[in-house]
């Protein structure tokens, strides 16, 4: 067994690995009021390995040219294509506008296991803020909410790591 360093063999082992037919969920990721900019450059690199369409961005979060993204993303800030809205709420209905179903990734009331939800072709996941979650206001905008199962004694993992376990799961979904 040997390490793949070539890039185009990569690319080749990645792409052998989809499902056949899996390009049926098209992503995008709503950044709600994010506060750390090495979140958001974890996002970036999650975004291109899983063919995001983009990152949008609100409120207080952070976005390029901002030193610490460009440090955790690996260049990715330069290849996924974002957009930043200042209010929360009209980044949503531009987003809804242009045909996304908002998908938050949150523990609520209606929260669906990830792994049992059926995504819709064009998700956006809604991510919150790192400690308050998604506020109430952007939450009604949502059409589902998902969750991930934790076994241990923590509420919740680092949001980046969980838009990257959600995003991975709503890909490898094969189109009906």
């Amino acid at each position: 067994m040997k390490t793949i360093r070539r890039k185009v063999d990569v690319r080749k082992l990645h792409k052998s690995a989809l499902p056949s037919g899996a390009d049926g969920v098209q992503l995008c990721f709503l950044l709600q009021d994010w506060e750390d900019a090495y979140n958001v450059g974890g996002l970036f690199r999650v975004a291109d390995a899983c063919g995001a369409d983009e990152l949008v961005m609100t409120g207080r979060t952070p976005y390029p040219p901002h030193p610490q993204i460009g440090v955790t993303s690996i260049g990715q800030h330069r290849r996924v294509p974002w957009r930043y809205f200042e209010s929360h709420l009209e980044a949503a209905d531009h987003l809804i506008s242009e045909g996304w179903t908002l998908v938050a990734v949150e523990i609520a009331t209606t929260a669906e296991n990830y792994r049992t939800f059926t995504y819709p072709e064009k998700t956006c996941l809604v991510l919150g803020n790192e400690a308050k979650g998604i506020y109430g206001t952007v939450m009604q905008k949502c059409a589902a909410s998902v969750f991930i199962p934790m076994a241990g004694k923590g509420r919740s993992l680092n949001v980046h790591v969980s838009a990257a376990i959600i995003a991975f799961e709503a890909i490898q979904r094969v189109k009906d």
